[in-house]
């Protein structure tokens, strides 16, 4: 009688001749959610990466002007370039302008729900990302289980004759899908993180410069 092991290796075997398509079409009825995340996942860290880095780009003398027309009494100046940079920084340092003369408190508080309502912003989807690195690998256990019950019906359906093709089936089910929840979740974790650590720097920057317009606020307007 044939074991579960030489069933494994023999559908290795033969996964080693089969096309991309066919061994997909092993896998049953659950790789296609599985692709679907796939494609779910790379979209949304491509959609994400990109708005970040966007995020992320401020020129290095954004503070300098801001301070040098606030210092000049120039407003409508200093709004005027936070409007041009359209970045979440230039949108957070441009609500604290367009709240010069009212109280300190007042402005902190206006560009701390700035930054919040940003940095939410950036977060679009994060979660989705996130549920799709532990639910595909979960998705694979699934068919692992599917495909070890198929085997086992396999082989109580018929009795003492088992052969090597009856049981391919089953395992194909059983080791293609559990790679392919393997392939989507391990991308998914690795970009889910790298995408919240750019978030964490870029929140970094924003509370720097947040601090940076406080203290040009507190300094004594030339006139």
């Amino acid at each position: 009688m044939i074991t579960l092991l030489q069933a494994a290796d023999a559908a290795v075997a033969e996964q080693t001749r089969m096309g991309l398509w066919e061994l997909f079409s092993k896998g049953g009825w659950l790789m296609w959610p599985l692709l679907i995340l796939g494609g779910v996942t790379i979209f949304i860290f491509v959609e994400r990466f990109v708005a970040i880095r966007k995020a992320s780009v401020l020129d290095m003398n954004f503070m300098n002007r801001i301070r040098d027309y606030i210092s000049d009494g120039d407003i409508a100046k200093a709004v005027d370039l936070c409007r041009k940079t359209d970045t979440p920084i230039a949108r957070m340092i441009e609500k604290g302008i367009e709240r010069i003369g009212r109280p300190m408190g007042d402005i902190q508080t206006a560009i701390e729900n700035v930054a919040n309502l940003e940095v939410s912003k950036l977060e679009t989807n994060l979660p989705f990302l996130a549920t799709i690195a532990g639910g595909a690998p979960m998705i694979g256990f699934l068919g692992t289980v599917l495909g070890m019950v198929r085997t086992f019906m396999d082989m109580a359906a018929a009795g003492g004759t088992v052969d090597m093709s009856l049981l391919s089936g089953g395992m194909y089910v059983a080791m293609v899908t559990t790679v392919a929840g393997l392939i989507v979740g391990i991308p998914a974790y690795f970009g889910y993180n790298y995408l919240v650590a750019r978030i964490e720097k870029l929140v970094f920057q924003m509370e720097a410069n947040s601090i940076a317009f406080m203290d040009i606020l507190n300094q004594p307007v030339q006139k």
